[in-house]
């Protein structure tokens, strides 16, 4: 136990001297605890990009913002988010010029490397990393280095050729004596103390979830202000369905995609209120499936539907052979329920509570809503002792997201 207690001491002791040099090197520090306005940008590939991966509303360069803004008092933080899906150093020195150095941050966050690991020879990836770090240092801007984070191990992607290039971030980070962010260590040292925490992290093998990028968000925000910086709990962004409101709103018809028995109580809130089109309801049968049968039919039903709104009701029944498959199952569920990048129509997630209260599984409705939240999101959710029937909890939940009063008995009742 003496030498586990050494070995966490000796972690901190370097992580503390690394982010006082840190410190001392980013005038960005000072300018944002000044009070004086300060740009940064995060400049990556799909990791860094806003997608399906975080619920497509915001990555860890919003949650950055945010961290920051709490670590450092009067802080005025301006993020952009400079990530974009499958490229590499190759394309990022390709678009540096439009896409960073042009909005003349006074900061740029660099994680590049997934991509890079399959396409990009190591030598030339480490000589890309010292590009980008001496064209940004040309326009004044300051880096921050960041590895890429811990991955499944698979063979397109094998984590010994991934630690190559884990190693390349830091040599170069070390001899240009650039503020290094060692995601991987952080994300692969909570992998080894716990698996399912860090599974949790994860929206599949290679994407961390928004979970994930708060722990990113976290890790550079420390780097940054010096000093460890923790974000609260992640709240879902309200409201919860801003497309279907919109809509409703403006009398333009409405598209639902809903799991049974919610595909037959959602037309009434929709259609309620003067003029208001009946929506068009289409049912998603999952009734006698199995989650991954469940997740199959996702991934090939809603991205070409393009509904305006998708009610996933997961029923208790559908099983999995092993809470891995359960994770698995139930975040591409989600993932494929949204579209491919910025988030184009609403999606809520029931859970199973509400249409079966007495079959409860506390380890697995606990995961759901774990994936919800990392999902970023909305959990309709039954509380503890709430006697409301599904009907009601459903309805009530709705009507309240559109501003048009309950009916019925509400769920506090």
């Amino acid at each position: 136990m003496n030498h586990i207690r050494n070995r966490r001491i000796g972690v901190w002791i370097f992580f503390l001297i690394a982010s006082i040099s840190a410190r001392a090197e980013l005038v960005t520090f000072q300018k944002a605890a000044s009070g004086s306005p300060v740009k940064i940008i995060c400049f990556g590939d799909s990791v860094t990009g806003l997608y399906y991966h975080t619920g497509g509303r915001r990555t860890y360069t919003d949650l950055l913002g945010d961290a920051l803004r709490r670590a450092i008092p009067n802080a005025k933080v301006e993020m952009r988010n400079a990530g974009s899906s499958g490229h590499t150093t190759v394309n990022a020195l390709g678009r540096i010029e439009r896409d960073v150095i042009a909005h003349k941050p006074e900061l740029v966050t660099v994680m590049f490397g997934l991509n890079d690991m399959v396409r990009v020879p190591l030598d030339a990836y480490r000589a890309n990393l010292v590009m980008i770090v001496e064209k940004c240092r040309a326009a004044g801007a300051e880096v921050v280095l960041c590895t890429p984070n811990a991955i499944t191990d698979n063979t397109a992607r094998p984590t010994k050729k991934l630690l190559e290039y884990c190693a390349a971030v830091r040599s170069v980070a070390a001899e240009f004596k650039v503020p290094l962010c060692d995601a991987y260590s952080d994300f692969d040292a909570l992998r080894k103390r716990d698996y399912l925490k860090w599974r949790l992290l994860m929206s599949d093998d290679i994407h961390p979830n928004l979970a994930g990028h708060q722990f990113i968000a976290e890790r550079i925000a420390s780097v940054i202000a010096a000093k460890p910086v923790d974000l609260e709990n992640l709240v879902v962004p309200s409201p919860a369905i801003p497309r279907t409101i919109a809509l409703r709103k403006s009398k333009k018809p409405i598209q639902v995609l809903a799991m049974p028995p919610f595909d037959k109580w959602i037309v009434a809130p929709l259609a309620q209120g003067e003029a208001s089109p009946k929506p068009k309801v289409i049912s998603w049968d999952v009734v006698g499936k199995t989650l991954p049968q469940i997740e199959q039919d996702a991934s090939g039903r809603v991205r070409k539907l393009k509904p305006n709104l998708v009610i996933i009701a997961v029923p208790r029944s559908a099983a999995a052979k092993s809470v891995e498959e359960f994770i698995h199952a139930h975040t591409w569920i989600a993932n494929w329920s949204l579209s491919f990048g910025r988030q184009e129509w609403d999606c809520v997630i029931v859970h199973p509570s509400v249409a079966d209260p007495e079959g409860v599984d506390p380890e697995k409705d606990d995961l759901i809503r774990k994936l919800a939240i990392a999902a970023d999101l909305a959990l309709i959710d039954r509380k503890p002792g709430d006697q409301s029937s599904a009907e009601e909890l459903f309805t009530n939940w709705l009507r309240a997201e559109l501003g048009i009063g309950h009916r019925g008995r509400s769920p506090s009742q």
